[in-house]
């Protein structure tokens, strides 16, 4: 009998020790999570990058701004990855609109940091390309073997060469990159400087 008393007189201490214990973790979970807040709201956010499959990293830094326009599923301004190509930026974009002229797009064609790219519909009237800049030079990062082929002893051949070098190489840095490409020497790059831009 006195074991059963015993036993209930522990009871209500047994009952106590196990509150005190939940009330501990919940006050020490309650400061874990007051901490994290204050930790995120210290911490620089980074800037988001959308890749081409449309993923977001926000540990990798922005590298080129394009701005899609016409027969995209979401036209708009996006941040792709550096050496990121027109399919990457369609892809950002949510891929063709229902009339898209897909067959009007390089979709293999280097981006440049600061372009447009319009996707025109089907029967839209194309505008010129980025082949050219404002000045009339051709940019070697996004000229296509015809725009190559206007400047003098470039052909069919060499164009298709330089376009070559560039998918293999990455965009042109400097003009002076054009001595990488098999064929071209020091005098037919200063024939080209006052020609071409990148």
């Amino acid at each position: 009998m006195t074991a059963a008393r015993d036993a209930e007189r522990a009871a209500p201490g047994r009952r106590l020790g196990l509150g005190a214990v939940v009330v501990l973790v919940i006050a020490a979970l309650a400061v874990t999570v007051g901490i994290g807040i204050l930790r995120g709201a210290t911490t620089p956010v980074e800037q988001v990058v959308v890749d081409g499959e449309g993923r977001t990293d926000a540990a990798t830094p922005a590298a080129l701004y394009v701005h899609l326009s016409g027969a995209v599923a979401v036209p708009g301004l996006y941040v792709l990855h550096e050496g990121a190509r027109v399919v990457d930026a369609v892809a950002a974009a949510g891929g063709f609109g229902a009339d898209a002229d897909e067959a009007a797009v390089n979709l293999a064609r280097p981006i440049a940091d600061g372009e447009q790219l319009h996707v025109p519909a089907v029967g839209e009237a194309v505008a010129p390309g980025p082949e050219s800049a404002g000045d009339g030079r051709v940019d070697l990062n996004t000229a296509d073997i015809a725009a190559l082929d206007t400047l003098p002893r470039i052909g069919p051949a060499m164009a298709q060469r330089i376009i070559d070098w560039r998918d293999a190489n990455g965009r042109f840095t400097s003009i002076e990159d054009l001595l990488a490409v098999p064929g071209i020497g020091d005098k037919m790059l200063e024939s080209l400087r006052d020609l071409v831009t990148v």
